[in-house]
């Protein structure tokens, strides 16, 4: 009896080592696969969503190019001679501009659409600070205070313009 069971054991333990092995061997291949068609469905994937996340970014980039004071007071002109209107008017074209552009959010990343809306709120802050002012009494005074004021400072869409540019270069690194 004792020969009998030593000799199973020796049959059955090369045998569960063989089976073993060959579940290890085929548990990793078809690890290997699911990652490798996985990595295929990614490139294949990233290469679709490239036009789009770099239309996205040249969408923004307009938009602040758009937004920038020099450029929004030189496209819309006054329609009246009140500065409530032409603040009410340049704030107006702010927002239409941005909601139009509200879809592509989700091609960039957090930080970056962060910053964007962070570009427009200081635009938008810059406009209404301009306006309280005592010195504008007109529509033509507020857009030349606006005008002067941006002489010494840099526009607030710059800083999301450089941001658009420094993720649109990590792209292609």
């Amino acid at each position: 009896m004792g020969d009998q069971l030593l000799n199973l054991l020796m049959y059955a333990i090369p045998s569960l080592i063989v089976g073993a092995l060959a579940f290890l061997f085929f548990r990793e291949h078809i690890e290997n696969e699911d990652n490798r068609r996985k990595f295929l469905m990614f490139k294949e994937l990233k290469k679709d969503s490239l036009p789009m996340r770099l239309q996205a970014y040249e969408r923004f980039s307009l938009f602040l190019e758009r937004i920038s004071p020099n450029k929004l007071l030189t496209r819309v002109s006054p329609v009246s001679n009140s500065k409530d209107d032409y603040e009410a008017l340049l704030i107006a074209s702010i927002e239409q501009e941005f909601e139009h552009n509200l879809s592509q959010q989700i091609y960039v990343t957090d930080n970056c659409w962060s910053i964007i809306n962070a570009s427009k709120s200081a635009t938008v802050q810059l406009i209404r600070k301009a306006a309280m002012s005592d010195k504008v009494d007109s529509a033509n005074k507020l857009r030349e205070i606006i005008l002067t004021d941006m002489m010494d400072k840099t526009p607030p869409s710059s800083a999301g313009l450089s941001y658009i540019k420094q993720e649109v270069s990590e792209i292609w690194e």
